[in-house]
C-alpha cells in the first residue's frame, strides 16, 4: 500500500512518499480504507520530537528512543471499513468511520481496535470534512468539559482560535453558552465571527491582557500566553488553561493550587471512543461543523509539514488519501 514513511526525527523533508505492508486486523480490529486524513500541529510535534521538554523521554520511549518505533505517521482518519477481525461486532464492512489513531493513518490502509478511538462519521459529511473533526474537536470537548469546567453564562477567551483546536474552542463555547472573544490573526476575523465568537482581536495588533473586562477562562490552544500577565485580566476564580504545557506550565498549577486567587491548568485529551460519539452527536445536531482550511494529496506530505511549522494553517489541513469519486486501489 501507498504510506508516508517516517525513518528519522527532524524537519519535514525526513518523510518520503512510499510503500508499506498492507496490515492485517487482528482480533478485535477493524481494517479501514483511508480516504482522508490531517497533518495537525501534534503530527508536526512528534515528526521532529520538538518542543517536548520534560515529556522528551517519554515519548521517546513511546514512539522510539532514537528512531520512530513505527515507519507510518498519522493520528486523523476517516474511511470505509474494509475488514474485521475475529470477534468484532460493532462495525461491519462497508460503514464510513472516523476517529484518530496513536500512528499510522497517512497510508491507504489502517487497523484499529474496535473499542478504540473510532466510531461511525456524522451524518452527511464528507471523508475530509470527518476527518478534520477528532484532533481538534476532542480537545475542545475535553478542555472546555473538562479541565476548565466550563458554565454556561462564563466569559472565555480562546487564544489561537484560527486553528484546528481553537475553530472547535470556538463553537463549543458558543453551544454551551459562554461569551467568546476569539484572538487570531486580523484575516481571521470573518471565520471566527461565523463560528460563533462574540468578538475577535487581533493579536498583531490588540493585546487582551491590557484590556479593562475580567474573565473567567484564558484558553491558550497553540502556546505564547503567560500567566503573569494573563492573571491581571482573571477573575477572582479564574482558569488559565494550556493545551500545550510544558515544565513551567506544571509548575504554576501546582503553585496556584495551593493559593487563592486564579488557576493555572493543564491536562490532556486521551482519545476516548465516548468522547468521539459525543463529538458526532454535537456534530449532528448542528452545534459545530468542520473548518478546513487546505486540501492537499497525501504526495504533498513534506509541503503539509512546512505549512503547519510556519503557523498560518487555518482549521484543518486535510490530505485526501483517495480523491473524492475515485476508486479505492486494491
Amino acid at each position: 500500500m501507498q504510506a508516508v514513511l517516517w525513518r528519522r526525527y527532524g524537519a519535514p523533508e525526513t518523510l518520503t512518499l512510499g510503500n508499506a505492508p498492507k496490515p492485517l486486523p487482528g482480533p478485535g480490529e477493524i481494517r479501514i480504507r483511508v480516504h482522508a486524513t490531517t497533518v495537525t500541529s501534534g503530527d508536526a510535534r512528534l515528526r521532529g520530537c520538538r518542543g517536548a521538554g520534560l515529556f522528551w523521554l517519554p515519548l521517546r520511549l513511546v514512539f522510539g528512543l532514537f528512531r520512530p518505533r513505527h515507519p507510518v505517521p498519522g493520528m486523523e482518519f476517516a474511511g470505509v471499513v474494509e475488514a474485521l477481525g475475529a470477534g468484532v461486532a460493532g462495525f461491519a464492512p462497508g460503514e464510513r468511520v472516523f476517529g484518530l489513531a496513536l500512528r499510522g493513518a497517512h497510508a491507504e490502509y489502517l487497523t484499529m481496535p474496535e473499542t478504540g478511538c473510532v466510531a461511525r462519521q456524522p451524518a452527511g459529511l464528507s471523508h475530509a470534512e470527518a476527518a478534520a473533526l477528532p484532533f481538534g474537536g476532542l480537545s475542545a470537548l475535553v478542555f472546555l468539559r473538562d479541565v476548565a469546567q466550563a458554565r454556561t453564562g462564563e466569559r472565555l477567551v480562546v487564544h489561537g482560535a484560527a486553528g484546528a483546536v481553537g475553530v472547535h474552542l470556538v463553537q463549543m463555547a458558543r453551544h454551551f453558552g459562554l461569551t467568546v472573544t476569539a484572538v487570531a490573526s486580523a484575516r481571521h476575523d470573518a471565520l471566527l465571527r461565523a463560528l460563533g465568537a462574540h468578538q475577535v482581536l487581533d493579536r498583531a495588533t490588540r493585546d487582551f491582557t491590557e484590556g479593562a473586562a475580567r474573565q473567567d477562562i484564558v484558553l491558550d490552544a497553540v502556546g505564547g500566553t503567560r500567566f503573569g500577565r494573563v492573571r491581571r485580566v482573571l477573575n477572582p476564580r479564574g482558569r488559565h488553561v494550556f493545551v500545550n504545557f510544558g515544565a513551567r506550565e506544571l509548575a504554576l498549577m501546582l503553585w496556584t493550587r495551593l493559593r487563592p486567587g486564579p488557576r493555572v491548568l493543564c491536562g490532556h485529551a486521551p482519545g476516548r471512543q465516548t468522547d468521539l460519539l459525543a463529538l458526532r452527536d454535537l456534530v449532528e445536531q448542528g452545534a459545530i461543523r468542520p473548518v478546513i482550511g487546505r486540501r492537499m494529496p497525501l504526495s504533498d506530505i513534506v509541503a503539509a509539514h512546512a505549512l503547519v511549522d510556519s503557523g498560518r494553517k487555518q482549521g484543518a489541513l486535510v490530505l485526501e488519501v483517495i480523491p473524492a469519486g475515485c476508486p479505492h486501489p486494491a
